[in-house]
């Protein structure tokens, strides 16, 4: 059989033991895009639809052996990052980045879980500020996670674009910043996104969909590694991921006993 180059998307990033949201959700993203998944776990949780009960970090030198696997065997086309919840993890994935640089590299800079669950220690917010920001193809914060790494609230739209400017002087190079945080006001019918390169800024909103979910965050900057590597220009791929959230988002489906929604990964499959 002769061997057809592939490409593939590694996510390196912490697991979710319930499957919603995590490199769960991230290799779900991937397969429903048609885009090999790779994995390499800087964090374990006991986690369901209810909450984060638990987490374990392994060796970062394990760690890295899990990064170095990927990179040896595989054409990687994108890395996603999720959650790296010490200094010490987030050190030694931008050293393996600064090694390998990957053509994208997809921040997603998880601090806090939907449930309120801290995941990421004081101490490595720093080091995602200094040491993967600046590595970033992209930065997919939602609100309170650019609150924090801005150090100030962001109330409103007006906000938001004016919190675009303060991730560039971080050493961002594009930002997808998610709205749906925003409080669901009459005069805010959509959840708008903003998806900001230096000089382009581009609104990209839904309807906003009452339901309380799991794993949007981690399938957004999923889904647009998977476009990546795809081809797709990075201003499509945010798009893109943003639909393939907001359907998947539509067909959820509840596998636990909360009321907490799961995506449908697979039924908002992008068609051929």
């Amino acid at each position: 059989m002769n061997r057809i180059p592939v490409l593939s998307a590694l996510t390196i990033a912490g697991s979710d033991s319930g499957g919603g949201a995590g490199v769960q959700a991230d290799l779900k993203t991937f397969a429903a895009h048609r885009v090999h998944g790779l994995s390499a776990f800087a964090a374990l949780t006991a986690q369901n639809t209810r909450g984060v009960s638990a987490v374990h970090v392994p060796d970062t030198g394990f760690l890295r052996a899990q990064i170095d696997a990927c990179f040896d065997d595989f054409e990687i086309g994108a890395v996603k990052l999720g959650m790296l919840a010490t200094a010490e993890v987030i050190e030694a994935v931008a050293d393996a980045l600064e090694h390998y640089r990957p053509a994208h590299i997809v921040l997603d800079p998880v601090m806090v879980a939907t449930s309120g669950a801290r995941l990421l220690e004081p101490s490595a917010l720093d080091a995602l500020r200094t040491r993967l920001l600046p590595l970033a193809s992209v930065i997919t914060p939602n609100l309170p996670e650019a609150e924090l790494l801005l150090g100030r609230a962001i109330a409103d739209r007006a906000a938001m674009h004016g919190a675009l400017d303060g991730l560039f002087a971080l050493g961002a190079h594009a930002v997808l910043l998610k709205g749906g945080h925003l409080p669901d006001r009459g005069d805010v019918a959509d959840v708008v996104d903003l998806f900001a390169m230096p000089g382009e800024v581009r609104e990209i909103a839904h309807p906003r969909l009452q339901l309380d979910a799991h794993g949007t965050g981690c399938t957004l900057a999923s889904a647009v590694a998977a476009n990546l590597c795809l081809g797709r220009t990075l201003a499509d791929s945010c798009v893109a991921a943003a639909d393939y959230v907001h359907d998947a988002l539509r067909l959820g489906y509840r596998p636990g006993r909360s009321e907490v929604l799961v995506l449908d990964h697979f039924g908002a499959a992008p068609r051929a």
